[in-house]
């Protein structure tokens, strides 16, 4: 019921994910900031993204950490796991009882996965528009997104959408979530267009308040 996309760039660690279950970002990305990123995703249980996370902030090895959860986790046939370190590629983990056509794809610096998926090949698009595409880190992971569904996406449509990233501080510097809606690609976008410019004041705000902007909303005396 879900397609999505972790990458590195640099030091900064970001998720795209979509789905045709409502909220999907908030069960499936997962991120530690100068650690890692991961997805749990497919019938999901969340604690698992965190394990794996834990696994790296011990080891910093991925495949390690995704071998440990795979072996000590119950029900793991259910699971559709990625999972994506400092260095090198990511890695991922399909259980046999992955719904649908099921279908991941890695690189060195990105994991793709889905499952309900339209075809085989949309992990290989998520990564390949990653990148071919320039911008801001949101931007590419927003593109990825994009071209993954219209390249079929989910089996069915999709109704939940949402991007994340850290970067250098110890929260996520970006966190947009589109939890329902009839297109929550394209609302996503909309509301990458809002946040984008002001991202960085507001990271500005949590580590420098006297010096941050001020945007003169009522009320702000």
């Amino acid at each position: 019921m879900t397609f999505s996309l972790v990458v590195r760039d640099g030091e900064r660690f970001g998720i795209a994910v979509s789905s045709s279950s409502p909220a999907v970002a908030a069960r499936v990305a997962h991120l530690k900031p100068g650690i890692g990123a991961a997805a749990s995703q497919n019938i999901t249980d969340p604690t698992l993204g965190s394990k794996l996370l834990d696994g790296l902030a011990e080891h910093g090895d991925a495949a390690r950490a995704l071998t440990d959860v795979i072996t000590s986790a119950d029900h793991i046939d259910y699971r559709q796991l990625t999972v994506l370190g400092r260095t090198g590629p990511g890695v991922a983990y399909s259980g046999p009882r992955t719904l649908g056509r099921h279908a991941a794809a890695t690189a060195d610096g990105a994991v793709a996965a889905g499952n309900m998926l339209a075809g085989a090949h949309i992990p290989d698009v998520l990564i390949d528009t990653w990148f071919t595409t320039h911008g801001e880190l949101e931007e590419r992971l927003l593109a990825a997104l994009q071209a993954a569904a219209a390249a079929g996406g989910e089996e069915g449509p999709v109704r939940s959408a949402g991007l994340a990233v850290v970067a250098g501080v110890g929260w996520r510097v970006t966190d947009l979530r589109i939890d329902w809606a009839e297109d929550p690609v394209d609302r996503l976008a909309d509301l990458l267009a809002v946040w984008l410019p002001q991202r960085d004041d507001y990271v500005r705000r949590g580590l420098d308040p006297a010096g941050a902007p001020s945007y003169g909303v009522p009320g702000d005396l």
